[in-house]
């Protein structure tokens, strides 16, 4: 079971590291600020970096080699290869939310409302990447929660994990699913994630205020991507409460296909260049009229397509 840290045996947040220059050193991405990231060595030290020119972006979770610049500062010279990278984007751009990363935890809450479109995005999301999903509903012990938890059985039913906790009474449903992963949170503001990792790893809000100090930027407290170590095999990433989440990077085939009760039917339509819209003799319309689809789905799916146009 995962020991949940204390601020008393929690390893020191910033510890600077010397060492010479002429060595590359390898390190991980623990915290996203911008064009600047918080780089953690082997050693447990970190190091303030920024990349050279216009390197692409990083992802928290990014395993990257890091060139010393003066005391405590860094540059990034190399990413290492993703195993896995969550990310959105809209018409212009893209936004990485995490990298390298096992399991995506959406928290989801009674109140205030989730959003239904926002879970089928994150999922169809995760899907594309290869990550598995857990749905946490936070705020279990509210009166509001057994209809959430109903509403969540759709998700059961296509073989997606839930889970039900209070987070500021009992951790304990949750934990278990962290075990061994590199998890993400992810969901809308007010869904309890900030107070998830606070019960998780109390001494976090130290450590955050103690990051932001270093880095010269208190107001991005809240609102960029950050990893912690639960264990030596179990680590949970952070990330700021999302209102959208788009995926233009999908196309149209990658997004069909990342509706997992789709994929029976792709391919079995009239038309070849069925986009599952309105088109005659659509398999997976013709699915959803016989109830082996839900109608939310196929209308979540319906308005990401559309988006696009």
């Amino acid at each position: 079971m995962i020991r949940r840290a204390s601020q008393r045996n929690a390893r020191p947040s910033l510890p600077v590291t010397r060492r010479a220059p002429s060595h590359p050193l390898e390190g991980q991405v623990v915290a996203s600020f911008g064009r600047r990231y918080l780089v953690e060595l082997a050693d447990g030290s970190t190091l303030d970096c920024v990349t050279r020119g216009k390197r692409g972006l990083l992802a928290c979770g990014d395993r990257v080699t890091v060139a010393l610049g003066g005391a405590g500062k860094g540059v990034i010279e190399a990413v290492g290869k993703r195993t896995t990278l969550l990310y959105r984007s809209d018409a212009a751009r893209e936004k990485f939310v995490a990298a390298n990363v096992t399991q995506v935890v959406i928290v989801v809450a009674p109140v205030p409302a989730y959003s239904e479109d926002l879970v089928n995005r994150c999922i169809a999301a995760a899907e594309h990447g290869g990550i598995s999903v857990l749905i946490a509903l936070n705020k279990s012990d509210l009166p509001q929660a057994k209809a959430a938890l109903a509403a969540l059985e759709l998700y059961r039913k296509l073989g997606y994990r839930a889970a039900a906790l209070s987070a500021k009474r009992d951790l304990d449903p949750l934990v278990p699913h962290l075990k061994g992963e590199t998890s993400v949170l992810v969901g809308q503001s007010g869904m309890g994630k900030s107070t998830i990792i606070n019960g998780l790893i109390p001494a976090a809000a130290v450590r955050v205020a103690e990051i932001s100090a270093t880095l010269d930027s208190g107001r991005h407290t809240t609102t960029h991507t950050r990893l912690y170590h639960l264990d030596s095999t179990s680590h949970i990433i952070d990330s700021p409460g999302m209102q959208l989440f788009g995926l233009h990077h999908l196309d149209e085939a990658e997004l069909a296909h990342a509706f997992i009760e789709f994929q029976p039917w792709l391919g079995h339509c009239r038309f070849r260049d069925c986009r599952h819209l309105s088109e005659p003799g659509c398999a997976v319309a013709a699915a959803c009229k016989r109830g082996e689809i839900n109608e939310r789905r196929l209308a979540s799916y319906r308005g990401l397509l559309r988006e696009r146009s």
